[in-house]
Parts: structure tokens; C-alpha cells; sequence
């Protein structure tokens, strides 16, 4: 094994794509070693989105799968009584019409549903191939999009905090969940609408965002 066959734990920020994470410490590798050194990531996260992130160097990058399919920890703050069309706080926010106004109790309540397997629809703003493309860029084009359903599941969920029209969640689930898309059908079920604010990526499989080795990611 060589010096720059790494595991490297990052924590994003906000504002800053996951591909400009890799760039950042793809370079600053480099320049240790005095040559190119190949960094990949394991998992992206949005751009508005911060936390854990790991990233592979060397021959390392060789391992990828083995850490994609981890179970992932997440802290959201959801807000009701509005949605967005990206599920998050740069698509377009539409206000809606919110008669009554759920109490903590339902919230809870609604957001216990929610555990174990559940089908998704991603977002048509991912990243995931459509026909060989990237979702985000087909739905930029204005095309209409079919974005196949998958199963996923949710092992754990946590109220955190609740004043309307915000609301805080904790949840460990499996590769392949969209918290955007447990917003939005949180929101649905409430029937306030509702879309992720911010979000936090705590944790994947073993590894912690308060580990000693993780790196900050400066924008």
C-alpha cells in the first residue's frame, strides 16, 4: 500500500458540488505527492446538502462498492406549507393553502408511518441515468421524465423538533434514499406539502462526521 491509498473522511459544505469536493482534494493530494494523484468519491450528496462524505485515493478507488451500499444517518429540517420543485431550497418554492395547521402529536404520528420499507420516486433533480443521462440534466431540458420507483427502507426516525412550519428529523436508512423525496412524502400525508430545507449527513455505515480524521471541505 502505497502513502496515497486512502480512506478519506470529508465533511462538505454547503454550496459547494460533491464533484468540486473531489477536485479540491484531488488536489491537494497531487501536490503532496508531486504528481496526479486519483481521488473518487463513494456517495454524492446535493450541493445544498453538508456532512460526511468518503472519498478514495490511490488504488483505493478500486473499493468504491464497497462502501456505496452502507447504511446512511441524516438530520433534516423539513419545512411544511410549501414545496419546491427540486425538493430543496434552490428549486422553485410554491406557498400552499394550509387549513389546519398539524399538531405535534400528528406529526409524530406521520412520521412513524414511515419506517421500514417504503417505495420511493426519486427526484427527477438527481443524479441518478435515465437512458445513459443524468436526471438533473434531461430535467433541465424541460422533457417529462419517468422516474422508475424503488424500495428502500427506513430503520430509524426521530422527531427532534417541531414548530410549524419547520421540523427537525433524524433517520438512519439504507443506500439509495432520497430525503428529499421523505420530505415530500411526509408533507403529502400531512397534507401541507413540504420540502427539505437543510441537511446534514452524520454518518455512513462505521464511519462518524465527528471522527478525528475528517477533514473540512472549505467552499
Amino acid at each position: 500500500m502505497e502513502q496515497f491509498d486512502r480512506i478519506i473522511l470529508a465533511d462538505k459544505p454547503a454550496g459547494i458540488s460533491s464533484f468540486g469536493v473531489v477536485a479540491r482534494v484531488r488536489r491537494q493530494l497531487s501536490e503532496q505527492a508531486g504528481r496526479k494523484v486519483k481521488v473518487g468519491h463513494t456517495g454524492t450528496l446535493d450541493p445544498f446538502a453538508t456532512g460526511l462524505m468518503i472519498l478514495l485515493s490511490g488504488t483505493f478507488t478500486r473499493r468504491a462498492s464497497e462502501f456505496s451500499k452502507l447504511d446512511k444517518v441524516y438530520e433534516a429540517t423539513i419545512r411544511l406549507g410549501a414545496t419546491s420543485s427540486t425538493g430543496d431550497p434552490e428549486g422553485e418554492i410554491t406557498e400552499q393553502t394550509v387549513q389546519n395547521i398539524p399538531t405535534e402529536h400528528r406529526v409524530r404520528q406521520t412520521v412513524e408511518t414511515f419506517l421500514g420499507k417504503i417505495t420511493q420516486t426519486p427526484p427527477v433533480f438527481s443524479a441518478i441515468k435515465i437512458n445513459g443521462q443524468r436526471a438533473y440534466k434531461l430535467a433541465r431540458t424541460g422533457q417529462p421524465i419517468e422516474m422508475p420507483s424503488r424500495e428502500v427502507e427506513i430503520y430509524s426516525i426521530e422527531l427532534l423538533g417541531y414548530e410549524y412550519p419547520l421540523m427537525t428529523i433524524c433517520t438512519r436508512v439504507s443506500s439509495g434514499t432520497y430525503i428529499r423525496t421523505l420530505a415530500k412524502d411526509i408533507g403529502d400525508s400531512l397534507g401541507t406539502g413540504a420540502y427539505t430545507t437543510e441537511l446534514r449527513r452524520t454518518r455512513v455505515g462505521s464511519y462518524d462526521i465527528n471522527s478525528s480524521e475528517t477533514i473540512k471541505i472549505e467552499k
